[in-house]
């Protein structure tokens, strides 16, 4: 069974209550549907219920256990307005003005998710990463103990030999264009729980990748990973964690065990931590295109879960991704 499997499995046990502030937009409502139809999740479409219902009658999709929300039309706008107002007047947003945000499909949403009435949130097939992250961080926040939110590619290879039986998670790939030292460290410790969480992954092992292992090489750069490490044994002394190493000494058996002799992840490792944006970004998309990976981004760090999806996502890339925030938010 691959992992999005193994995770859409988790999804149906406890199906949680998932948020789509672009309501409107038609990859969404067909999702919403595909989501219902497999028992994934109990989806919520914001918008006008007249341009929800026209666009679904165009495309020829049954609404049936699709909840529709109009946040201008809604019994929970004054709670959320007055709410938003309170977590915000501190940064000089005034009652107007947070009545003005909560009209928004996207606060809307994100203010659902801050009071329980939904469980998780996934928006990016119109809207950009920071659309939906500055109103994340704002209400939402960060987990306890956890200072940014990144994000974690799930890499399913057809190689079983490579990570956890195929699986690797990637970070950071999307959020964070040169991570300090701490961000590193924070960036692997949030991985290996999303390891955990989506992956299945008992006992994650970080690598902090590099293109020197263990002193091999002297730059700067490579310093940084090295303080990364000394960091991350601070936040998470348990974590089986090691650095810096280069790609082939974090995965390849021979190599991580002539190149680090005696570490516990050389050679072994499932969840690679990459030193910049550039890296992350074009390491996983080597992964994908040239060794035929399946892949899966979520974001981490943040109380309660928030997805954020490619302008040029497919159906499936919503079904999935809705599913993997409907387990995260199960943790």
């Amino acid at each position: 069974m691959s992992m999005i499997e193994r995770v859409k499995e988790k999804a149906r046990a406890d199906r949680k209550t998932i948020v789509f502030p672009e309501g409107i937009e038609e990859r969404t409502i067909q999702a919403a549907a595909e989501l219902v139809k497999e028992k994934l999740v109990d989806p919520v479409l914001l918008g006008k219920p007249e341009e929800i219902r026209g666009e679904a009658k165009r495309l020829g999709v049954d609404l049936t256990g699709i909840r529709i929300e109009d946040p201008a039309d809604s019994d929970r706008f004054r709670t959320y307005a007055d709410s938003l107002y309170e977590l915000r007047k501190a940064k000089g947003v005034t009652p107007e003005k947070a009545e003005e945000l909560t009209l928004d499909p996207m606060y809307y949403g994100i203010m659902m998710v801050k009071m329980g009435d939904a469980d998780g949130l996934v928006s990016g097939a119109v809207h950009t990463t920071g659309d939906m992250l500055r109103p994340a961080l704002q209400i939402i926040r960060t987990k306890p103990g956890m200072k940014i939110v990144s994000s974690s590619f799930l890499m399913d290879c057809p190689d079983k030999s490579l990570g956890e039986d195929g699986l690797l998670v990637y970070a950071d790939c999307v959020v964070m264009p040169s991570p300090t030292e701490e961000e590193l460290a924070y960036i692997a410790v949030a991985a290996a729980d999303t390891a955990r969480t989506l992956c299945g992954i008992e006992e994650p092992r970080v690598a902090m990748l590099s293109f020197s292992t263990k002193g091999s090489a002297k730059h700067e750069s490579v310093s940084k990973m090295q303080r990364a490490v000394e960091i991350a044994h601070k936040i998470a002394p348990d974590l089986l964690l090691d650095g810096e190493m280069q790609f082939d000494a974090a995965l390849v058996p021979e190599i991580g065990a002539s190149k680090a002799k005696g570490s516990p992840v050389a050679g072994r490792a499932n969840v690679l931590i990459f030193p910049d944006l550039q890296a992350g970004n074009i390491g996983y998309k080597i992964t994908q295109r040239i060794g035929g990976a399946e892949c899966f981004a979520v974001l981490q760090g943040l109380q309660k879960p928030c997805n954020d999806l490619s302008r040029g996502c497919s159906v499936e890339d919503i079904v999935n991704t809705a599913a993997m925030t409907a387990v995260q938010a199960q943790s």
